[in-house]
């Protein structure tokens, strides 16, 4: 019971599979019905139409003989006669006159299969002219009669019945096992088509799974291959192995603009802001606005220098050509050294929170620095001022846990899940307002990654947030 409440759990009345599955279920549903009906329809005309027929005929047959016989015997004579010449095997005929009384029956009158449907056909009054089919205790019978008129002379009414009880039972028995044996013939072509239709759509199956597991990374490698397939999948593969071409293409031709260009406009970039700060030191008659103009410049350069260098890195990235220099590190110098860096331009509060001392990394020393160094400044762009920044340091059996904590105004449920995406923003105007550009939290996962270790976050709307950065103390072989 337990697995058939799991399979209909499984089952998705929108797939393919299952519109095909009840499409043809209910085509075959209405062929089998329709063979069933005309089958029933069939028997009922063999085995009853058939016993109407002779019952009319009967009826119709019987005042002719009547009269026939008349002529050579009485009347109360002649009419026994006929009616017994008239009988047959279950056929029953009596006449009863104008007062109720039977007047004249057939010799296996007392035969009906019991006395209580006897007396229930004597105590019948009239007939249909038409032959019918009557239920009685359980007994069916075919009823026909009318005025029985001889030689102008009503003798009586004429009675006529068929015992069709076994035949009727038959018939029932038939439609039966009829019905049941439509039922499981619908019931096994349905289970026999949806495994057909399953196998048939295996090959889809297969290539949504394949195609599912290609990352922009694979695209030039990647490539569906399917075999023994009918010729539309085939086609469907062949398509896809196309697109995935010219996606890879488009990626490369991506990946290398990025790089080529964060490449050459980060030297003229780098020169620029080297004439701006010679400038800004050796001038000493420059008027406010115009050392203000230089700043502003100078600052602007330095940030855009930065964003190349973050693009031209993860260019790198995609490339497969960033390398890292893993060596073994003091965790806790790297940690103070950074923390200074930082309070030089922030002018915030940093503490540090550290258990045990020195702590044993391996690592990028200066990728490391870089990822400490944008998780502070993240935390001060989104903080209040006022309010302090913590680095806390652990270790913990073969990892090193590293937490930036902030007091600021935390990231919202859903965007937590996102954040390290490349150019994300939680809010976009805040984020022009602080100068961000949405790379600096994609960084850190790359570089985070890159030397083997996770990054997460954890926050609260007006609480603050927490970075956590786990990294091996020893790099797995």
């Amino acid at each position: 019971m337990g697995r058939i409440v799991k399979f209909w759990r499984n089952v998705d009345p929108f797939s393919l599979r299952s519109r095909l599955t009840i499409g043809i279920a209910t085509v075959s549903a209405v062929g089998l019905g329709s063979v069933a009906i005309w089958t029933s329809w069939q028997m009922q005309q063999i085995l009853i139409v058939s016993h109407k027929q002779r019952i009319e005929q009967i009826a119709e047959r019987l005042p002719r003989d009547v009269k026939l016989y008349s002529e050579m015997l009485p009347v109360e004579t002649a009419l026994p006669k006929a009616i017994d010449n008239l009988t047959a095997a279950n056929t029953f005929l009596w006449v009863k006159d104008s007062s109720g009384i039977i007047t004249a029956k057939s010799a296996n009158f007392n035969i009906p299969a019991d006395r209580s449907t006897a007396t229930a056909l004597t105590s019948l009054t009239q007939m249909p002219v038409q032959a019918q089919v009557y239920e009685m205790n359980g007994h069916y019978f075919i009823l026909c009669g009318g005025p029985l008129p001889v030689r102008g002379k009503v003798l009586g009414q004429l009675f006529v019945a068929q015992d069709i009880s076994q035949e009727q039972k038959m018939f029932l028995a038939v439609v039966r096992s009829l019905g049941i044996a439509s039922l499981v013939s619908l019931l096994a072509i349905t289970g026999a088509i949806a495994i057909y239709i399953q196998r048939s759509l295996q090959p889809l199956r297969q290539i949504s799974q394949l195609a599912g597991t290609i990352s922009a990374d694979d695209l030039g490698q990647a490539r569906l291959y399917l075999h023994h397939t009918p010729t539309e999948v085939r086609e469907l593969v062949s398509t896809c192995n196309m697109m995935l071409d010219r996606l890879s293409e488009a990626w490369e031709q991506q990946r290398q603009f990025v790089s080529n260009v964060s490449h050459e406009l980060r030297t003229p970039l780098t020169i620029v802001r080297g004439y701006l700060q010679s400038v800004l030191r050796r001038e000493t008659n420059l008027t406010p606005p115009q050392r203000e103009a230089l700043e502003t410049a100078a600052s602007e350069a330095e940030r855009t220098i930065r964003l190349l260098q973050d693009l031209l890195d993860l260019a790198r990235a995609d490339s497969g050509y960033l390398h890292f220099c893993i060596e073994s590190c003091v965790l806790n110098d790297l940690v103070e050294e950074v923390v200074g860096m930082a309070q030089q331009y922030s002018d915030r509060l940093i503490t540090i929170e550290a258990e045990t001392y020195p702590i044993a990394v391996q690592a990028d020393y200066n990728r490391l620095k870089q990822v400490l160094l944008n998780l502070i400044d993240n935390a001060v762009k989104y903080s209040d001022p006022s309010t302090p920044i913590l680095l806390k340091l652990n270790q913990q059996k073969e990892k090193v846990i590293i937490q930036v904590c902030d007091q600021g105004y935390g990231i919202p449920l859903q965007h937590q899940s996102r954040i390290f995406e490349r150019f994300y923003r939680v809010d976009e105007a805040r984020t022009r307002f602080t100068g961000g550009c949405g790379l600096g939290l994609s960084i850190v996962k790359m570089f985070v990654e890159g030397m083997g270790g996770s990054v997460t976050v954890r926050s609260k709307l007006s609480e603050g947030s927490v970075f956590t950065v786990i990294l091996p103390i020893q790099l797995s072989k």
